[in-house]
């Protein structure tokens, strides 16, 4: 009897090692370095790296099941499970570069009209840049240039990704269609990776969340008549920006369990890597890649960072979302200088649907929720007092969070959420579960920029500053009433664009002498093609399907800025990634349909590089740009240098830094970014390229910072061929007053037919 119970103790004693070792193993990208010269093919590339592997593991078993990837383009290395003892003793072997943990990555929540509107704000409509009249090109639609979206997946049948009329493939195309769950081989120019959970999310490229074909849709879309979300909002034509681009899919966002909506997602950082990894070796063009880091990284720690510098390598335009944690200072994230870093801003589309009080005052609101018309007012209450005792504190009332409203208290009425903590959808459902008839619901800031969202019950969004109103109201009268009116698509709204309010902002934490972000782009309340695996708002109790749906973030303007670059791609196709950073750049506008400075999410102050980049983008004019300002490559491993010469080594370790490397503002940007300005100013080198008219002469004009002079030398350039080449120089001081904080310019070259224009951001500090 002893001899069995020793026996099961030590059974349960090896399981408990076991689950303990598991445990303990974390995902680590180990970085070799240089491919050696007898590393010709990709199976001895692949041996190499399963050599190491297997020099920590304790079997060659063990070691196959713990290799992830083996990256043979983006670096010369694999990712694997590893304890982290493995993870110390590879680190100290010959040849190995670095060992760095992967830590998870996501995004962040973060069509029609958007582009049409686009068109508009080219062409100089109600008072737009000087009246000068271009559109965006649509003569190729970015025809055969490849799109690689990084994000959830696709869902490959809605009619925005048919290929009815499309030629075959285009020959550079070097990828394989892989099928997998509900996913046939039909379905081409696809490919996944990583984590499942076989019970909530497609072992495959289908798209379970509904971002990933969210923003491929708005990439490269085709055009589809009569589109709206649930039947009457946003109607109208869903098209991409470049609508005869290729896609190629990378699912590298997966579904996790939620707990207040059905599911999450996560992108791990060794999936993404790999996604950079097959998307050069597959012949892509351009990569959207809407998915920020959850904190902040070094470029030598930060896989959307390294994938995208070995893009850039290969000339691939990377264009990736800024982040929608906004709009405080230093919020930017992917701000590596070959990423085009995108912040979101709004189109002139607002879906109405205001609140009208008891006492006869109209509230102005916004919502994409369908209900219908009635004239019946309604009792009209506070969270805060219809709260089941005990289930709120201070920081919490107010907030229609899970389980505290009273259905005693709420039943048949109106309910006012205060914002925070949840998410909206989830307040909606609070109310809805303690049988309300609708909510309002406050938004967080003062101004003009709400982000709706199709709620399950009838509900709009106010602004901040009116959520005092009806407070006031509701505190003041023995027996408030409201009702809130359906709601109504208006179009042309002014003033427009505005910078949303969750757009995160600048100035650049890792670098502030590289201003990020680059450009905004439409991503407030966008229409585009959905999963119809899941409802429009995830939530468990949300049985809708749609095929479009209405989302906001700088998920939703990175795919414009990046359906854009293949438009340029598809009419330039020897540009380089730099060439074509540069066109959308210094073509952005920085006024609204007003002729008045883009203003921040508030509507009442303007806003500045630091919330927008270069300005607003407009592909039209970005296709004949006039000047470039070009780099590569080895320019970007000198920033590097500059920058911090230990990350070059663990990028490229056959690269050696300069004894003296340039400055990091001396990266041949198309901004100009300068902390520090010390009594004898600073003079940054820049060099332009020719690709406009062979014989040319640009002039230029300085809008100088607030308490500084710029000084641009020579102030004239003369070009005799396209292709031409010429350098010159920009020399800021700041005058007698040493000026606090951050100061905002431009410099612009004009031939009088091109407007090339800079930002000049600036401090003394």
């Amino acid at each position: 009897m002893k001899g069995s119970l020793s026996s099961i103790l030590l059974l349960f004693l090896i399981v408990v090692h076991l689950s303990v070792s598991l445990a303990h193993r974390q995902v680590y990208i180990v970085h070799i370095g240089k491919h050696s010269g007898t590393e010709r093919t990709l199976v001895e590339i692949e041996n190499n790296h399963f050599s190491y592997l297997t020099s920590v593991k304790k079997s060659k078993e063990e070691a196959k099941s713990s290799l992830l990837y083996s990256y043979k383009n983006v670096i010369n290395g694999f990712s694997a499970l590893l304890t982290p003892d493995e993870a110390d003793k590879l680190s100290e072997m010959d040849g190995v570069v670095s060992v760095i943990k992967s830590e998870p990555i996501t995004y962040r929540i973060q069509t029609t009209r958007s582009w049409e509107f686009t068109d508009l704000l080219a062409q100089g409509h109600s008072g737009f840049i000087n009246g000068v009249e271009t559109s965006v090109n649509k003569t190729n639609d970015g025809k055969d240039v490849i799109v690689g979206v990084l994000d959830s997946g696709i869902w490959p049948e809605s009619q925005s990704f048919s290929d009815e009329g499309m030629e075959p493939i285009p020959q550079s195309w070097k990828g394989i269609c892989q099928p997998g769950v509900d996913f046939n081989s039909s379905h081409c120019y696809e490919a996944q990776y990583g984590p499942l959970n076989e019970t909530i999310d497609f072992l495959s490229a289908r798209d379970r969340d509904g971002h990933g074909t969210h923003t491929a849709s708005t990439v490269a879309g085709r055009e589809v008549p009569h589109t709206t979300l649930l039947g009457g909002f946003a109607n109208g034509t869903a098209a991409g920006g470049a609508p005869l681009a290729r896609l190629a899919i990378y699912k590298v966002c997966w579904a996790i369990p939620g707990q207040m909506t059905i599911f999450e997602s996560t992108c791990p950082g060794e999936d993404i890597l790999a996604a950079f990894d097959d998307a050069i070796a597959d012949g892509v063009n351009v990569i959207s890649i809407s998915i920020v880091p959850y904190q902040l990284n070094s470029y030598g720690q930060d896989g959307i960072a390294i994938g995208a510098l070995h893009a850039a390598k290969r000339e691939i335009v990377v264009v990736a979302s800024c982040g929608n944690t906004g709009p405080g200072p230093s919020t930017v994230r992917n701000v590596a200088p070959w990423i085009i870093s995108v912040g979101a801003s709004s189109i002139d589309r607002v879906f109405s649907s205001p609140v009208l009080l008891g006492n006869g005052i109209k509230i102005e609101g916004q919502t994409v929720t369908p209900y219908e018309s009635s004239s019946t007012m309604h009792p009209l209450v506070y969270a805060g007092d219809v709260e089941t005792p005990g289930t709120t504190h201070n920081d919490t009332s107010g907030l229609c969070l899970s389980g505290t409203l009273s259905p005693e208290l709420v039943r048949g009425r109106i309910v006012l959420c205060s914002r925070g903590v949840a998410t909206n959808v989830e307040k909606g459902l609070e109310v809805k579960r303690a049988g309300g008839l609708g909510f309002i619901l406050q938004n967080p800031v003062d101004g003009i920029s709400i982000a709706v969202d199709a709620h399950v019950l009838p509900g709009t969004a106010i602004f901040s500053n009116d959520s005092a109103t009806v407070l006031n109201y509701i505190k003041t009268n023995n027996n408030p009433t409201a009702r809130i009116v359906p709601v109504m698509t208006v179009l042309g709204s002014k003033p427009s664009p505005f910078m949303a309010g969750f757009s995160s902002a600048g100035p650049n934490p890792l670098e502030p002498n590289i201003l990020k972000p680059d450009i905004t782009a439409p991503g407030l309340n966008i229409l585009a093609a959905w999963s119809e695996a899941t409802s429009p708002t995830k939530l468990f109790d949300d049985k809708r399907v749609v095929k479009y749906n209405i989302l906001s973030g700088t998920s939703m303007s990175c795919p414009h800025v990046a359906a854009a670059a293949a438009l340029i791609k598809a009419d330039h196709p020897d540009w380089n990634s730099a060439a074509i950073r540069s066109a959308l750049m210094t073509t952005a506008t920085q006024t609204n349909n007003m002729g008045l400075p883009i203003t921040d999410g508030t509507g009442n102050t303007a806003a500045t590089p630091f919330h927008y980049g270069s300005g607003h983008f407009q592909p039209g004019k970005a296709v004949d740009p006039g000047l470039i300002y070009d780099s590569n490559y080895t320019d970007y491993l000198l920033y590097l240098c500059g920058y911090n010469s230990s990350i070059v080594q663990n990028l490229d370790p056959s690269f050696t830094c300069l004894d003296d490397p340039p400055s990091p503002y001396d990266l041949n940007y198309p901004s100009v970014a300068v902390s520090n300005i010390n009594g004898a100013g600073v003079s940054v080198k820049r060099t332009a390229t020719n690709v406009g008219d062979a014989m040319s002469v640009y002039k230029v004009s300085v809008e100088a910072p607030v308490g500084y002079t710029v000084e641009i030398s020579p102030n004239t350039m003369n070009f005799t061929s396209v292709g031409q080449i010429e350098s010159f120089s920009v020399l800021i001081k700041h005058e007698d007053a040493v000026q606090k904080g951050y100061s905002f310019g431009s410099y612009t070259w004009s031939d009088g037919i091109h407007i090339v224009k800079s930002p000049i951001i600036v401090s003394s500090q």
